[in-house]
């Protein structure tokens, strides 16, 4: 696939499928509004062809666009009745995006790795590569060390009111907020030529903000790159960069529940859709992106997280109204 994908196809195509999304939430804001304990989880040893394959593109379409795709996954299946895929199902077919962004950036991974090696052998820690790679390296760390903690201290992850559809309200609006004034008040003037091991360490702290369903990953880097006064399209590539190590460490650390529980091959059938439609998305949205902010701002993404973040809220106050 050609990174010369016409932009305003791919403009089209993400305007329609989200008007399409945030139609969904509006239909079905009764579903939306049931209380956690009420919403059926939906499995991949349940999930029929079809719906693997609308999650991954919802994944896909949202890991890397700053909207959050955490918040997608489990917001669009419950207004559409599929009730919450879970946490497993969410970091497994992350890992679809995975190969979209190693594809789609394979020859900067080329060139930084040849840098890092080079710098190494020179004994020369002061190259661009050398400095990038160590804060994508440190900027992991964050992420890492507070997943296992959630994990460790948060007993039923996917029931709990931590991944609550108000928690996914309220940490979108705050999130659109802050978005908001990075996007104001940064000069954008940062190059890629000009990061340091600095920005990826504060990268790598908002990375862990991602964890919280609603900020999005993508949304917290980019914003953070923002306040950093980075490029708008330097922010979101560094973003994706930083973002391998740690999408990766999460999807294959749920690997091992997937074989764990015996799924059969209905299932497994079920979840290759995902990753496939996952990767297939990930990369439109990818060279969508990149394309978009080298001429756009990040408006849009702010009016969109505000309206998705009220939209829940207004649907669970209604049902409270009631």
């Amino acid at each position: 696939m050609s990174k010369s994908i016409s932009q305003s196809h791919l403009y089209t195509i993400a305007s329609g499928i989200t008007g399409g999304i945030l139609l969904v939430l509006f239909s079905q804001s009764v579903t939306l509004s049931q209380p956690v304990e009420n919403i059926p989880n939906n499995s991949v040893s349940s999930m029929n062809v079809f719906q693997a394959f609308i999650l991954g593109m919802v994944q896909g379409l949202t890991e890397f666009i700053p909207i959050s795709s955490t918040a997608h996954l489990k917001a669009i299946p419950v207004a559409l009745g599929w009730g919450d895929p879970g946490v497993t199902f969410t970091a497994i077919i992350q890992l679809g995006s995975i190969v979209a962004v190693l594809w789609y950036f394979w020859q900067d991974l080329m060139d930084l790795g040849v840098g890092i090696t080079k710098a190494i052998r020179n004994q020369n820690y002061q190259t661009q590569e050398f400095k990038i790679g160590v804060g994508i390296v440190i900027g992991t760390i964050p992420i890492v060390i507070f997943g296992l903690m959630l994990k460790l201290f948060v007993k039923d992850l996917d029931n709990s009111a931590f991944r609550s559809m108000t928690t996914i309200a309220i940490a979108s609006i705050v999130m659109a907020i802050l978005l908001a004034l990075s996007e104001k008040f940064s000069q954008h003037q940062r190059d890629f030529e000009h990061l340091s091991t600095k920005d990826g360490i504060l990268m790598g702290f908002a990375q862990s903000l991602a964890l919280i369903p609603g900020v999005s990953r993508s949304g917290s880097t980019i914003t953070a790159g923002l306040f950093m006064n980075l490029q708008r399209a330097t922010a979101a590539r560094f973003s994706f960069l930083l973002g391998i190590p740690a999408i990766t460490l999460a999807g294959l650390v749920e690997f091992k529940d997937v074989f764990s529980a015996g799924y059969n091959s209905t299932s497994i059938v079920s979840l290759i859709v995902a990753l496939i439609s996952s990767g297939i998305f990930s990369y439109l949205a990818i060279a969508w992106l990149i394309r978009y902010l080298q001429r756009q701002d990040t408006w849009v993404f702010v009016w969109y997280r505000l309206a998705f973040g009220v939209v829940i809220l207004v649907a669970i106050f209604s049902k409270k109204m009631v």
